[in-house]
């Protein structure tokens, strides 16, 4: 499932249809991803609107037209945002297409996880994050950051850390690398962590956040092979630090890798 990095680097590239007039507008109306939303008056509205700015908060993007309308997306498991020619036919799986004059701004996704929001109005949507802090801002404090595992005292760390209440954009991956990072195994209940391991994590959560986005998030590159990442889904992987074999378990009900070494 696309994580923060990965839907920054999506968001991105529709960027390319800033300041330009949709002109046209094609989606599959019936499909799973458009499940609460007036497909007839996002038409309706966004047609003939230009694309002013574009955000991403945690796993979630909001595109702002003018006119006071605003176009939700939600990547799902399989979402991909991409930039088509402005005559391109839409396929089964491209659930919506803007077209402007110089290009096609396409949605797709194959098993409709994802989801497709539209707002008419003055002020941000009820559904948008807007006072969630997020990863990397000043709002996310250390207090902050202790407040919100102590409301989740007795659950393992693995699992509070994929909670998007409390850090947005946050996965699977990116989970296991902070954990690997702090030297902090995913079962621990988070009621038993100590005041240097909280310490710890809060600065590797920054630093995942923020590395991943200058890597991926930028060009879809990779993180450098130093990270647990290129280890995690191998089958045979090896803790990048001391080459012990990789342990896995689910936790938090996802697949977890971790070093028994390294995070005792």
């Amino acid at each position: 499932m696309p994580e923060l990095a990965e839907v920054e680097f999506y968001r991105r590239q529709w960027d390319v249809g800033l300041d330009a007039k949709v002109l046209q507008i094609a989606l599959h109306p019936r499909k799973r991803i458009f499940r609460g939303t007036n497909t007839r008056s996002l038409v309706r509205h966004l047609t003939g609107t230009k694309l002013l700015r574009s955000t991403a908060r945690g796993k979630q993007m909001l595109f702002e037209f003018s006119g006071e309308n605003w176009l939700g997306l939600h990547l799902g498991m399989t979402g991909k945002l991409r930039v088509e020619p402005p005559a391109f036919r839409a396929a089964k799986h491209d659930h919506l297409v803007l077209r402007q004059a110089r290009r096609s701004l396409v949605f797709t996704d194959s098993r409709q996880f994802g989801r497709v929001r539209f707002h008419h109005g003055a002020l941000h949507p009820e559904w948008w994050p807007a006072e969630l802090p997020q990863i990397g801002e000043r709002t996310f404090t250390r207090s902050y950051f202790d407040r919100f595992l102590d409301r989740h005292r007795r659950a393992p760390i693995k699992a509070v850390l994929l909670l998007q209440s409390g850090f947005p954009g946050i996965g699977n991956w990116m989970a296991d690398e902070i954990l690997w990072r702090a030297k902090v195994a995913p079962a621990r209940q988070t009621a038993v962590l100590s005041n240097a391991e909280r310490a710890a994590l809060l600065r590797e959560v920054r630093f995942v956040a923020r590395e991943s986005i200058r890597t991926i998030g930028a060009e879809f590159s990779d993180p450098p092979r130093t990270w647990l990442i290129h280890q995690r889904w191998k089958r045979g992987g090896l803790c990048p630090r001391d080459k012990r074999k990789l342990r896995r378990a689910t936790i938090g009900g996802r697949t977890t890798a971790w070093c028994t070494r390294c995070q005792r």
